[in-house]
């Protein structure tokens, strides 16, 4: 009956919001069911604290293996064991993607986002203080990476919302702050472990995601939607109850895998995931097993984050200028990313796997920008925050199930070199 109840609540609001849009126009409506972004303007602050969240982000998480060297000596455990601090942080920013564009939907991007700047900020200060690894799980591990699921999903609907014809090179100058940190943060991270310890260097990191706050506050609010969702509670003037499970239903937007593009889509980033991110993890010892040391295994990895973030920009000018269009690129790169993976295991020298590697790293670092980029025109711009998330989510299953399989398969067959990992 409460199923029926929200059923009926949800399609009389979305005919009363369909009124709306064709009575209240401010000159940002393209069509009835969809507004016309700036494509610029302040929105190009909005790229800054993007590019900003994804440094603070996902280059700490690229970077954090300096501080795993020193786990491994104070709790006298596994790198195995220790690893699993930024596999939980991943799951949990994934997987939570979905709770983030619902709450973004309901109270505005820019409270969500600074909202996870704060919990970023606790779980990192917190493991500060950690005298075990089961404290560094719940604290480095889920609060941070939940954190990050208020921070990554909005911003980056925030970002698509107020881009159109060069919504990919806005989305690819974001996502290039994960790139160019990883060049920043490692020996920045080992300065101050050196100088200050790794629990000293953890305080100091904790205060860096503050500034996940400042990338909130340059988030404008579309007013457009807000005054609409107003206009929603005000008449029905529901229940609490009824109220909050009709507000989740609706941001969480469930309804989008009756969209049969968005389905298929899905599908596709969760194949494609699964094998996408396994240079990450296995590139080093795969060259190490090839005969390369350390340092030269290390700049392996270094020469491909720097095509990944160079191929971002270069996407977006292949995008902007209408070559082919955003699901096409999105199928050419993505094709070729899956050529390099195929490619990288015939690499058994130092110049063989370096340019194997930029390869990878130029495609790979090409369809990341159109992961996102395709979604408005898939489920259009005003549900775009919703689907970040969820497919933020089913996307999460792929990156942490990918390598840990291909490793196993490594282990099992020898002969398969790509996917080897310890010996």
């Amino acid at each position: 009956m409460v199923r029926l109840d929200l059923s009926a609540t949800f399609d009389t609001v979305s005919h009363s919001m369909l009124i709306q849009r064709l009575v209240k126009s401010r000159g940002l409506m393209e069509s009835p069911n969809r507004y016309t972004p700036q494509d610029g303007g302040w929105g190009w602050m909005i790229v800054l604290a993007g590019f900003m969240m994804t440094a603070l982000c996902y280059g700490v998480i690229r970077s954090m293996g300096v501080f795993y060297v020193e786990f491994v000596h104070s709790f006298h455990k596994l790198s195995s064991e220790v690893s699993w601090i930024s596999s939980i942080a991943i799951a949990v920013q994934q997987f939570a993607s979905p709770i983030g564009s619902a709450l973004s939907m309901q109270y505005g991007e820019r409270v969500v986002v600074m909202a996870g700047g704060i919990l970023a900020f606790l779980g990192i200060l917190l493991a500060s203080f950690g005298n075990c690894l089961v404290h560094l799980y719940l604290t480095m591990g889920a609060l941070t990476g939940f954190g990050w699921s208020l921070v990554y999903g909005p911003t980056m609907g925030a970002i698509s919302k107020h881009f159109l014809r060069r919504r990919i090179l806005a989305l690819g100058l974001a996502l290039t702050g994960n790139g160019l940190s990883s060049f920043l943060f490692s020996p920045l991270f080992q300065a101050l472990v050196d100088t200050y310890s790794w629990r000293g260097a953890l305080i100091i990191l904790s205060a860096m995601q503050l500034n996940l706050c400042v990338c909130g506050a340059l988030i404008r609010p579309v007013h457009v939607l807000q005054d609409h969702r107003h206009g929603q509670v005000e008449a029905k003037k529901p229940s609490k109850a009824a109220l909050f499970l009709h507000k989740m239903a609706s941001d969480l937007d469930i309804n989008l895998f009756q969209n049969r593009g968005f389905v298929v889509y899905s599908a596709s980033m969760l194949l494609i995931c699964s094998g996408s991110m396994m240079p990450y993890v296995h590139l080093v010892p795969h060259g190490k097993d090839m005969g390369l040391s350390s340092y030269e295994a290390a700049f392996l990895m270094s020469m491909t984050g720097l095509a990944d973030s160079g191929a971002r920009l270069l996407s977006g000018f292949f995008a902007d200028h209408k070559l082919l269009t955003t699901l096409q690129l999105l199928v050419l790169w993505s094709s070729t990313c899956g050529l390099s993976l195929l490619l990288l295991s015939l690499g058994n020298t130092l110049p063989s796997i370096m340019v194997l590697g930029i390869f990878y790293g130029m495609s790979s670092g090409a369809f990341t920008p159109l992961i996102f980029g395709v979604l408005p025109d898939l489920v259009t711009t005003e549900r775009v925050t919703s689907a970040v998330g969820l497919s933020l989510m089913i996307m999460s299953i792929g990156v942490l199930l990918g390598p840990p399989f291909s490793g196993k398969l490594g282990k099992e067959q020898k002969g398969c070199s790509g996917a080897e990992v310890d010996r």
